[in-house]
């Protein structure tokens, strides 16, 4: 394995770190601050983070029309949609869940890829990978699980639905030829700052709210971490992984989660967790081997 393709894949493994923490700090954000504040939040304080790093580096996106409605449209499809339903629908609906929905992104691009995008190459294998590793999932998350889809159902759906922005925002996220990650990663927070904020204040007036510091912390650190460094990671990725494998991550952040539980929580190890992480790390080779090689 050459130099360049582990750093893709260490830097692919700290993604799924970042995201993988993301859905027990959104938990504990939407505990005490309702969702759209949770978003304002994330993508304010992401903004200003990359906004730092842009100015240092002199690595602004391109001030043109065309530029900016690009942005706009990813900006929707990563961020503004699919983070808005996710903090909705976390309120209604358990962790192991909604890990379950929003880890079939990669299943998502493959079939948009295959049938209709048709943006980068398709292989029996990457379909083989995007069914392996989802099958390691729930078998790391416990089939046990499966028994609460179709409670919740209108939350749930929203989680679908923001999975498939994911895989939207996977695939068009390619277009940005010539733009930086980092410069990438800005305009989108930057778009979603503009849009999220004043909706926020109009529907639900953030300076009315008593948040507890649990949520205050969760939510600052989802901005830092989970949204300001992971995106640029996230566009450097869908340059060189492409777009399958770049959203093999949601496989990986399964893992982070059991991890989690391990070190915070005493959580042990099952027979079915070993032969699900194995089955995930199989489905991320799968899936990111012929991007790696192109």
């Amino acid at each position: 394995m050459n130099q360049s393709l582990i750093k893709e894949y260490a830097l692919l493994g700290l993604l799924s770190f970042f995201w993988g923490a993301s859905y027990p700090l959104i938990k504990i954000a939407v505990a005490s601050i309702p969702p759209l504040s949770v978003v304002s939040i994330r993508v304010t304080i992401a903004t200003i983070l990359l906004l730092g790093i842009c100015l240092a580096r002199k690595e602004l996106p391109p001030k043109n029309s065309k530029t900016s409605i690009k942005l706009l449209i990813q900006s929707c499809l990563n961020c503004i949609f699919p983070w808005t339903l996710l903090a909705w629908g976390q309120q209604y609906v358990d962790s192991s869940v909604a890990a379950i929905l929003n880890s079939t992104t990669p299943v998502f691009v493959f079939l948009l890829t295959y049938f209709w995008i048709k943006h980068e190459a398709t292989s029996a294998k990457k379909g083989w990978g995007a069914a392996i590793g989802l099958s390691g999932v729930i078998l790391i998350i416990g089939v046990e699980s499966l028994y609460g889809l179709g409670e919740n159902i209108i939350a749930q759906l929203a989680i679908i639905l923001a999975t498939v922005c994911y895989a939207g925002a996977a695939i068009y996220g390619k277009s940005f030829t010539g733009i930086s990650p980092l410069a990438t990663a800005f305009g989108t927070l930057l778009v979603a700052t503009l849009v999220m904020l004043p909706i926020t204040f109009i529907i639900e007036q953030p300076w009315t709210l008593e948040p507890e510091l649990s949520s205050v912390l969760a939510a600052i650190t989802l901005g830092l971490f989970s949204t300001g460094i992971a995106l640029v990671i996230y566009f450097r990725l869908l340059k060189t992984l492409g777009s399958s494998g770049t959203t093999s991550v949601s496989y990986l952040r399964t893992i982070v989660a059991v991890l989690i539980g391990i070190l915070i929580l005493g959580e042990t190890l099952s027979l079915s967790v070993f032969i699900g992480i194995g089955l995930v790390f199989i489905g991320v080779i799968l899936l990111t081997t012929q991007a790696s090689k192109a």
